[in-house]
């Protein structure tokens, strides 16, 4: 049974219910995140799911609010599966590999100091073996990659492709990802404004999920509108790619009674799919 949940549904900026981007899609036993923002960590606890859960990590871009928990993830994941946790695979554009390199690495990692201390320190090591580790203590280690637009990976059941989206090139690379299962199809857009690589990789999807910062009348004719989706533009690409369900998130910005009302309507008016407001800890049904 595929489940999916929304950890964070907001943007950069905090709302009182919302802030930043994570999501996670069940696919039978295997869990896949997609993107760590803020407080990633703390709200797949509160949903019931443990970081060791997770074995693949997939990163649409490096806005932070799209990747500032991930060295609370990594650690977590590592301190609390005491060397009993599968193996981690992390995936997204460049700045993948720099950026793990400059959390854990030894030499150059922010965040190597802590390892170290874990591995070394009588009172860590208990707490290790407490766990049900094993003595010597060993430090972290994952499988991270690079990648561009094709084929990424596969699970038992699913596999994942990736187009790219278009949001803030040259200077940071995006990704959109699609994963094909014997559960059904799921799109996550990350941030990007409609273009052809993204509505040719939701052709027909199930369940979409898409960045929707504001009523189209707001960022019409602005940077905003040039580089991220509004309402309306997020309507027309779902009706035309055939998206059966369209989940709309990075919404704070529409995130208050009456115009959130009026934004659906907006898209519906474009698309005659299933609409669903996308909240903070919310499961969606699929």
């Amino acid at each position: 049974m595929s489940r999916l949940f929304i950890l964070g549904s907001g943007g950069p900026m905090p709302g009182n219910d919302r802030h930043g981007e994570s999501y996670v899609l069940q696919l039978g036993d295997e869990r896949l995140l997609f993107d760590c923002g803020p407080a990633t960590t703390h709200k797949l606890l509160a949903m019931g799911i443990h970081p060791t859960q997770i074995d693949n990590l997939f990163f649409t871009h490096h806005h932070m609010d799209h990747d500032i928990d991930y060295p609370c993830f990594l650690l977590t994941r590592w301190d609390s599966g005491a060397g009993k946790e599968n193996r981690l695979s992390v995936w997204g554009p460049k700045l993948t590999e720099q950026l793990t390199e400059r959390i854990l690495d030894q030499e150059v990692g922010a965040y190597a100091h802590d390892w170290i201390a874990r591995i070394n320190h009588p009172l860590s090591l208990n707490a290790h073996v407490l766990r049900g580790g094993d003595l010597p203590r060993m430090p972290p280690t994952l499988d991270v990659t690079d990648i561009g637009p094709g084929y990424v990976t596969k699970g038992n059941g699913w596999e994942v492709t990736s187009a790219p989206a278009e949001h803030v090139q040259p200077y940071l690379d995006s990704l959109a990802y699609r994963v094909d299962s014997d559960e059904g199809s799921f799109v996550f857009t990350g941030d990007t404004h409609p273009c052809d690589s993204v509505r040719d990789l939701a052709k027909d999807a199930d369940v979409m999920v898409m960045v929707t910062v504001d009523l189209q009348a707001n960022i019409d004719n602005s940077p905003e509108g040039d580089y991220m989706s509004g309402t309306t533009d997020t309507g027309k690409l779902a009706q035309e790619a055939g998206v059966k369900k369209l989940v709309l998130v990075h919404n704070t910005g529409w995130a208050i009674p009456g115009r959130m009302e009026k934004g659906i309507a907006e898209i519906a008016s474009v698309y005659d799919g299933e609409i669903v407001f996308g909240s903070e800890m919310m499961e969606v049904p699929v």
